[in-house]
């Protein structure tokens, strides 16, 4: 498959993206503000750890910027991870190495859309304290291989002064009908667990992470709204906005165990960096209403 590339002939921008993760979801949704912004853009067609191919992508395309947003997360969830572990290592570590180390050669910018999902609440960030994992935590959440994978990553790319480091967590977005969205998953599981989080709009982050770009951003930032919200709290939004039929059962965390193969992170991350640089940014409940359950319920109502 030969590169892709899209984008209007007349480049008002001075801009020109190279997207990595053409048919997975915030490649996809990346590729459409692309387009609603005139921003000339094109999809990488080299597997990650491939560095010719990356390379022939990059001299093909002539990018200001590069964005990865691929890598592995398991379908239907991060429990394929467990048993698929060189596939995971490939793609989440050797993989994003390998294009930072590229694109570092070349003079570029690496935008990374990592997570944040390598902490879980301790006693110095108890879960309601209002104290969130900062930029420069060291990550103490193992119970899942991904995990394991995107926080040995994330402390290698630390010396890589050309990244951009993006620690997203429970992506949501106003697409209710998408399966990876955490909403249109928690609506659909037989119990959940309730556990405040700090979780990422991608309708509002995403925006976001094209201006980081264009300012040429580095290092890691916490990218998730600020504030937590949890199961429970979204369920009950969902329920008023969305149907209002809606009900649902929990289960703790212990009877959550036997039914996944790997612990989950949860967590609050500190969101203070990137509020300051971007101080219009919505705490996470107000992200919620005004991106995904209002403009979902002239739909849902009609």
């Amino acid at each position: 498959m030969g590169l892709e590339t899209n984008g209007s002939t007349g480049n008002q921008t001075g801009l020109k993206f190279l997207i990595y993760g053409r048919t997975g979801w915030i490649g996809g949704l990346l590729g459409r503000l692309c387009e609603e912004r005139g921003i000339p853009f094109a999809y990488g067609s080299g597997r990650l750890e491939n560095r010719v191919g990356l390379e022939s992508d990059i001299d093909s395309a002539g990018p200001t910027h590069v964005f990865n947003a691929a890598g592995v997360t398991g379908r239907p969830n991060v429990d394929w991870c467990e048993s698929h572990r060189v596939e995971t290592i490939r793609a989440n570590v050797a993989g994003t190495l390998t294009l930072a180390d590229v694109c570092r050669e070349k003079g570029l910018v690496l935008i990374n859309y990592a997570t944040g999902c390598i902490f879980e609440y301790d006693e110095g960030h108890p879960l309601g304290s209002g104290v969130g994992f900062k930029e420069e935590d060291t990550p103490n959440f193992v119970g899942s291989f991904y995990s394991k994978t995107k926080a040995m990553v994330e402390e290698l790319l630390k010396n890589y002064e050309n990244v951009c480091t993006l620690r997203v967590r429970m992506p949501i977005s106003s697409d209710l009908s998408n399966p990876r969205n955490f909403i249109t998953k928690i609506t659909r599981y037989d119990k959940v667990v309730n556990i405040p989080n700090s979780m990422t709009i991608l309708d509002e982050l995403l925006p976001i992470s094209i201006e980081m770009a264009k300012r040429n951003l580095t290092g890691i930032w916490n990218f998730t709204n600020p504030g937590v919200v949890s199961h429970n709290e979204i369920l009950e939004m969902y329920r008023d906005y969305i149907d209002p039929s809606f009900t649902w059962k929990n289960f703790t965390l212990d009877e959550q165990a036997k039914v996944i193969i790997a612990p989950r992170s949860n967590n609050e991350l500190d969101t203070t960096k990137l509020k300051k640089e971007f101080p219009e940014l919505l705490s996470i409940k107000e992200s919620l209403i005004k991106f995904v359950f209002k403009p979902n319920q002239k739909t849902a109502n009609a």
